[in-house]
């Protein structure tokens, strides 16, 4: 077993070219080996939000609050609120953050395969992320 008091894992920004506006991470869990588990609360400002990107073994949110947004490659931009949780397949191509008004703090989960858990890819565009709420 390993506790890990609050505080002991610092709360950071994550690298620019991977998100746009203020974003913070608060990670939860990077579990050793042979458990692949990966996990973090992420707090968007408003219009905050990730690149594209994929996960290989998928990834779930679970909205803890205010209101966000997300997307697949192709389809529509889709509203998420607190008490939400969105499953994300593996490979599929997607985005996530907040609404243009409101902060919004999800937890995500995600699991590693042969040590890469996400694939980072272009940043969403305005015009992809103010595009009608839809689906």
């Amino acid at each position: 077993m390993d506790i890990k008091p609050l505080g002991s894992m610092p709360s950071r920004r994550p690298p620019a070219d991977y998100f746009t506006g203020t974003v913070w991470q608060d990670p939860i869990i990077e579990a050793p080996a042979p458990a692949r588990i990966r996990g973090a609360f992420v707090r968007f400002e408003p219009r905050a939000r990730t690149a594209w990107h994929t996960h290989p073994l998928g990834q779930t949110l679970h909205v803890v609050s205010g209101v966000g947004r997300v997307a697949l490659w192709g389809g529509p931009v889709r509203e998420i609120r607190a008490g939400d949780t969105v499953w994300i397949a593996p490979g599929e191509k997607h985005w996530h953050g907040a609404s243009p008004d409101t902060a919004m703090m999800h937890i995500a989960l995600q699991e590693h395969l042969d040590g890469t858990h996400v694939t980072w890819l272009e940043k969403v565009s305005d015009e992809q992320y103010d595009a009608k709420v839809g689906g």
